[in-house]
């Protein structure tokens, strides 16, 4: 068991515009004789997992998924020679011919090394091509990076020519297809195993998820 989530920590990375990390001491074993922290953080703090609400107007809510949606027969999708926002092609998109029985395709860049850097935002993205195909074929989609659509840079303004800021997230939560976003050490899993990704209960837009990986788990 691998396990693939960053730290909740203050002052930990965010997507840009996102409410900041903070953990604080709220109780203390030697004023209270226990201990308490005070956690503040936004609903796609660190790795987590985006509802449709998240972008879609009428798009549903974490708690209207069975917590088996969580749990994914996930194969691994090596995008690591892409450069810094080099779009990711709907031909690196498994078929069920070549990764039968997968229900989650996980988008591995590297970009989590530069995590905690303003490089981190730099990272590949989905073509919307890409993910209307991961939609197509019922794919839910996991990514080492801030977002599979392309995340504002740390200076200047993004550019996209006409393209959608969020058109890869409207592909695929548009169509219902759960969206996994900051998983961490993607280079140490097999290239198939299950992604356990169960989120705190809080029902809406997005939550953070403990994000684990499982060899040969057995999928009944």
């Amino acid at each position: 068991m691998q396990d693939l989530t960053h730290s909740i920590e203050s002052g930990m990375p965010v997507y840009p515009g996102d409410p900041a990390v903070s953990v604080d001491a709220a109780d203390t074993f030697a004023a209270d004789g226990c201990r308490v922290s005070e956690l503040t953080c936004g609903s796609h703090a660190g790795t987590h997992v985006d509802a449709p609400s998240h972008t879609e107007e009428d798009g549903d809510t974490l708690d209207t998924y069975p917590v088996s949606a969580f749990v994914r027969d996930a194969v691994v999708v090596d995008c690591t020679d892409l450069d810094a926002r080099e779009p990711i092609p709907a031909d690196r998109v498994p078929d069920p011919e070549t990764a039968p029985g997968a229900d989650c395709a996980v988008f591995r860049t590297g970009w989590d090394r530069h995590w905690g850097r303003d490089r981190y935002r730099d990272h590949p993205y989905l073509s919307v091509a890409a993910a209307e195909r991961c939609a197509a074929r019922g794919l839910a989609v996991a990514i080492d990076a801030f977002s599979p659509d392309p995340t504002p840079p740390a200076e200047g303004s993004l550019a996209l020519d006409g393209r959608d800021a969020f058109g890869a997230h409207h592909a695929l939560l548009g169509a219902g297809v759960l969206v996994f976003e900051n998983l961490t050490n993607l280079g140490s899993v097999p290239a198939r195993f299950e992604l356990r990704a169960q989120p705190i209960a809080l029902g809406g837009d997005g939550a953070p998820v403990r994000a684990v990986a499982v060899e040969g788990a057995d999928r009944e």
